[in-house]
């Protein structure tokens, strides 16, 4: 028994999970039908007396599945990476923390920043999820990696479909001044750290395959790009809502 908790805590010394596989694909698609399934039944999970329950259970997923991580660190040293070098300075680790009080209090103002911030940053993650690479589905990393990140997708619709939140201009002004804050602490944690950190891969490309390689390791080059490509997709995930506002007026 101690010989399975140590393999499935563990990390693989060789690849074990390989970019557009169906392994890859598979989460991302059963994500995508719960989301359905939570818009084609929006007004039976709304009327329901157990509606409550259902947001509990998602922030429960959300604020384990990040914590988890991080005490999968600490009680198993042998692991090798330095849980310093793991701090939850990341979009991702942050709309999971933030998704999951989001859906407890409705929260307007956590909805914004978890809204843009898995857009335009969670994003990446799921295109090229780098940091699993030595991880395959016999591993817990693997299973902790999806619930982190997919997991904050159905709560954003979640709260979308079910309690009708949107973003609204306001709302993309205050997630980018959060996110540049986020960006600001990373800079630091990565300087005051040193060699191992590389909070929101500001610091260097990362040692596995990952969409984020075509940038190019001069600071102040992949710092302009980062910041131009994430602008870009903060205007694409409130496009739709702009268009949609747009076309309402004109009916007025």
């Amino acid at each position: 028994m101690l010989d399975f908790f140590r393999y499935f805590f563990g990390q693989g010394e060789s690849v074990e999970f390989t970019n557009f596989t169906f392994i890859h694909f598979l989460p991302i698609i059963v994500t995508i039908a719960i989301i359905f399934l939570i818009y084609f039944f929006r007004k039976e999970i709304k009327n329901s007396k157990n509606e409550a329950i259902l947001r509990y259970i998602l922030a429960f997923i959300l604020i384990v599945s990040e914590m988890s991580y991080y005490w999968r660190l600490i009680a198993i040293p042998s692991l090798g990476p330095n849980p310093v070098d793991h701090l939850p300075i990341t979009v991702c680790g942050w709309v999971a923390i933030f998704g999951s009080y989001m859906v407890i209090g409705k929260s307007q103002t956590l909805f914004d920043l978890c809204y843009f911030w898995a857009f335009a940053g969670s994003i990446f993650a799921l295109i090229t999820p780098t940091v699993i690479t030595y991880t395959g589905p016999t591993r817990f990393r693997f299973y902790q990696f999806w619930a982190e990140h997919l997991v904050s997708y159905i709560a954003i619709f979640y709260m979308i479909f079910i309690h009708k939140m949107r973003p609204y201009k306001r709302s993309f002004v205050k997630a980018y001044i959060g996110l540049c804050v986020l960006a600001g602490i990373a800079y630091f944690a990565n300087d005051l750290i040193g060699p191992g950190a590389n909070y929101l891969f500001m610091a260097k490309p990362e040692s596995t395959p990952s969409i984020l390689d075509i940038l190019p390791p001069n600071f102040a080059l992949r710092l302009l790009i980062m910041a131009a490509a994430v602008s870009i997709l903060f205007i694409l995930a409130y496009l739709p809502w702009y268009i949609n506002d747009k076309k309402k007026a004109k009916k007025q």
